[in-house]
């Protein structure tokens, strides 16, 4: 009896004698309905642990039994959950969380891309700003500055990517998911810096990585 935007939108409600909770990765504190945090579960279909790796499963299971899963979600008031990305995937530009999945869901609007994936890049300023990594669409001539114009005319400007990498193709695992560690090193290698250098240093690098 759900709706069909909670059918296609969310992954639905807690099962059962399962408990869910979405909390602050820093602070561990419950998050609001709507604001994101990691998703926890707790409940009889948790695992005991990972077979022979004690310090994995300290890091996955913590003493009261919750599983840190590691995902980036948020719930509703109604208790339905979305998923909006990893842990591992969020960027922390000088103390701001940013979430790739919105950034990369809002380029998906503008006209001329066929796809885009969002990566962070080491910064010597703010630790990480936004990399887009875009699939232009058949025919589209856009370049960097376009896609920087058009998100920085309609959100949060520290969300605007400030490099723009315009590949044709993503790297993919087998079971085709797309490898965001290696647009890392892709981003690092096109703006020619060392992990510790940093491309705010490097403008005419960057400048030349948009275009």
């Amino acid at each position: 009896d759900d709706t069909m935007e909670r059918r296609c939108e969310t992954v639905g409600t807690a099962m059962p004698e399962v408990e869910v909770r979405v909390v602050d990765p820093e602070t561990g504190e419950d998050c609001s309905p709507g604001v994101p945090g990691e998703l926890l579960c707790h409940g009889y279909n948790i695992m005991k642990g990972y077979y022979q790796m004690p310090e994995a499963t300290e890091k996955a299971v913590d003493a009261d039994g919750w599983l840190h899963s590691g995902d980036l979600g948020t719930v509703d008031a109604a208790g339905y959950y979305r998923i909006t990305g990893r842990i591992k995937d969020m960027i922390n530009r000088g103390g701001e969380n940013i979430y790739p999945r919105e950034i990369e869901e809002f380029l998906h609007t503008m006209p001329g891309i066929e796809d885009a994936q969002v990566v962070g890049v080491p910064d010597a300023k703010y630790g990480e700003v936004v990399g887009a990594f875009i699939r232009r669409s058949a025919g589209s001539d856009i370049a960097g500055g376009d896609v920087q114009e058009y998100a920085r005319a309609r959100m949060a400007r520290y969300k605007a990517p400030k490099y723009v990498f315009f590949v044709d193709e993503f790297p993919m695992t087998a079971s085709g998911k797309i490898q965001k560690f290696k647009l890392r090193d892709m981003a690092k290698e096109a703006l020619g810096i060392d992990i510790g250098v940093f491309a705010g240093e490097n403008d005419a690098d960057a400048n030349e990585a948009t275009k």
